[in-house]
């Protein structure tokens, strides 16, 4: 059976790093779907087009160009806030939808991450992972992740970007961000990339097996 792996999360919980590394170890592709909404939102404003255009965000999203996740900008902290909003639009998340769905179905399996992969996306995947920190120390990660990139941005200003996150993504009503009844919880806030990674393979292997 092709080896499916949905990871889910709140921003900076590490679900990304999480997912790369699982993907290499287990030879698989790997999908940030967090890019697509990236993408989605670029588009528009590249266009000169507001965020709150529903429709526009709707045709933008079914003429997804896949070589545009390449693009830098994608990485830039405005991109991440421009898509939050995106996703709170159903009709960008059904453009969406079978775009990754097509991408799970890859013969040898994948790695996808995001916000509703083990609950929508990937409902039959048969490992389901749910990777969370405190804000706090989400935010010290991109906090240091932005300075790494020479942006200067306040701690302050990024917690409460996080926390603003947080309860739009939780609280939307097309797909919000929530635990799949059968994943299995990975708090990181005390571990370091390693650490997260060997607990991340463990739990893998253990729904591998058949195990708990």
């Amino acid at each position: 059976m092709p080896l499916v792996i949905a990871i889910d999360g709140p921003a900076a919980s590490g679900k990304g790093t999480l997912a790369k590394r699982l993907a290499d170890h287990y030879g698989l592709p790997h999908l940030d779907t967090g890019l697509l909404y990236r993408a989605v939102a670029l588009a528009l404003l590249d266009a000169g087009l507001s965020l709150d255009d529903c429709a526009a965000a709707a045709r933008a999203a079914e003429a997804l160009d896949p070589e545009k996740l390449d693009d830098p900008r994608l990485r830039d902290r405005a991109m991440g806030e421009a898509a939050s909003r995106i996703s709170a639009v159903p009709e960008v998340r059904t453009g969406l939808l079978q775009w990754q769905r097509r991408f799970a179905a890859d013969p040898q399996g994948a790695v996808l991450d995001g916000r509703d992969i083990g609950t929508v996306v990937c409902p039959e995947a048969g490992v389901k992972l749910f990777i969370t920190a405190s804000s706090e120390e989400r935010a010290r990660r991109r906090h240091r992740e932005l300075a790494g990139r020479g942006e200067t941005v306040a701690f302050a200003a990024i917690l409460a970007d996080i926390e603003a996150r947080d309860a739009r993504d939780s609280s939307r009503a097309a797909a919000p961000l929530r635990i799949a009844d059968d994943a299995v919880g990975l708090d990181t806030t005390e571990l370091d990339a390693d650490a997260a990674f060997d607990e991340a393979r463990a739990i893998v292997e253990r729904a591998r097996s058949g195990g708990a």
